[in-house]
């Protein structure tokens, strides 16, 4: 496994697409609905416990969060959507801001959407599969919470989430995940190994 994500570091937040920091170098966002284990998946993929804040209130994070890996690299981790029990305003206000930051970032290289197995593809799963589309950017799905199927039923699972992506005219990917049993966690590392162009060095990366 690739040393670089447990060298990931907060280094602030955002409330709105003018307080981001420089638009340069890679990025790599985690999207998924307030319920789905977004927090959790980044602190298994980083394996640095608390990175990303958990609650057992889903909705907790309303800002985007930057998590640098190195000099050119970070993972971001944008507002959960689609269950925080807050006014319609500000969920409007989100939606606008994530959409926004999908299509006009140019350093975003790819999109880790997290859904829980048990519920996958819901309304604002497939707006963000579309936003994404319209960007021409990447997306990679995580089948969260895996753990809590059987094997069978998670395969099949993730055979039809794969199967309505063809039919959506979708081409993202998409796997199943356990932040419980790190189950999937290589597969994902691999996919941010290949959006970050590890092997590469940080100097051919960096954008001017």
């Amino acid at each position: 496994m690739s040393e670089l994500y447990r060298r990931a570091q907060y280094t602030g937040s955002a409330t709105q697409l003018s307080q981001l920091p420089p638009d340069s170098g890679i990025e790599v966002a985690f999207a998924g609905r307030s319920n789905a284990g977004k927090s959790s998946a980044i602190n298994t993929i980083t394996q640095i416990s608390g990175l990303a804040r958990t609650s057992k209130t889903p909705g907790r994070t309303q800002m985007i969060n930057f998590f640098t890996l190195d000099d050119t690299r970070a993972l971001v981790d944008l507002p959960g959507y689609g269950y925080a029990k807050v006014p319609e305003k500000m969920k409007l206000r989100w939606q606008e801001t994530l959409s926004k930051y999908l299509e006009t970032r140019q350093s975003l290289q790819g999109l880790m959407l997290m859904m829980d197995c048990r519920h996958p593809l819901k309304e604002f799963d497939l707006q963000m599969l579309e936003w994404a589309k319209q960007a021409e950017l990447s997306v990679h799905i995580l089948l969260t919470k895996s753990d809590k199927l059987s094997k069978g039923a998670a395969g099949s699972t993730l055979q039809q989430v794969r199967n309505t992506l063809r039919k959506v005219g979708s081409h993202a990917t998409a796997q199943l995940f356990s932040s419980l049993n790190k189950n999937g966690r290589d597969e994902a590392i691999a996919k941010l190994d290949d959006w970050f162009a590890v092997n590469t060095p940080s100097a051919v990366i960096a954008q001017e």
